[in-house]
């Protein structure tokens, strides 16, 4: 897995880059403050902090994801693209087929009443892919993200999936749209440590061979340590710790920092 950034971030533009990000509440309580980061292809940014620390709504505001109580400032760039400024309707042309976002829960995003093939079908037909092409493709993604019993798998409904392949089919899902960046929310909380382990392989592996970027948001310091380049750390909104990630493990600088390793 990685562990010191690529040598492409010094050569190529960053592909997303947030400036001074802060978002508050309605009776003005900031939640976030001034978030600032760079992501380059094929590079992995962890996003980490405790619950509550702000990680999570940071990367549903880059979407326009986030409630209308709650106010967004900062500037987010895309591709050449402001988008806090796009309308609701632009935006669409970007979540999913360019920044794609897969959650902690699968059974949230995965539809109960269809079979895995119907649904991995209607993601394939929404990149254009032909109807006589369909049964390949999702074959070929589903063993992409380390589903050997593919065909098998389609003919199930999510509640006959064990947890890390309820994943796995997200994952495959959202790689359908063929997305630039890929944001993954505690992607592996709610799995064992075994397929946390092999969940985190395959995403370190399609970053190396999609190029694909990959904003991973944890709570745990220690899941991403093998896995990213960039690392931030955020306590109560406020970034502590920001670095290589090389740097940031062997040589914490903030307490906050050294206690979420302590706890690994």
């Amino acid at each position: 897995m990685h562990s010191t950034q690529d040598d492409n971030t010094v050569s190529n533009p960053a592909l997303l880059r947030v400036k001074q990000l802060s978002i508050h509440n309605e009776t003005g309580h900031r939640l976030v403050k001034d978030l600032s980061f760079d992501v380059y292809p094929a590079q992995t940014v962890a996003i980490v902090g405790e619950s509550g620390s702000g990680k999570s709504i940071s990367v549903l505001a880059l979407l326009g994801l986030l409630p209308n109580n709650l106010t967004v400032q900062g500037q987010v760039e895309f591709a050449a693209q402001a988008l806090l400024s796009l309308s609701p309707i632009q935006l669409q042309q970007v979540r999913g087929k360019r920044i794609a976002i897969i959650f902690q829960e699968p059974m949230t995003a995965l539809n109960p009443l269809h079979r895995v093939e119907k649904m991995m079908a209607e993601s394939l037909i929404l990149q254009g892919v032909s109807t006589a092409d369909i049964r390949q493709q999702t074959l070929s993604l589903l063993q992409d993200v380390g589903i050997a019993e593919a065909a098998q798998i389609l003919k199930c409904y999510p509640h006959e999936l064990s947890g890390g392949q309820r994943q796995r089919v997200m994952l495959a899902m959202a790689l359908a749209l063929e997305p630039e960046v890929l944001i993954a929310d505690e992607p592996t909380s709610a799995l064992d440590v075994t397929v946390q382990l092999q969940v985190l392989a395959i995403l370190d592996d399609l970053v190396s061979r999609r190029g694909m970027s990959l904003i991973f948001i944890s709570h745990d310091l220690q899941v991403v340590r093998a896995l990213c380049h960039q690392v931030i750390v955020l306590k109560q909104g406020e970034v502590v710790e920001q670095g290589e990630c090389q740097s940031v493990f062997s040589a914490p600088r903030h307490e906050y920092t050294r206690q979420l390793l302590a706890l690994g």
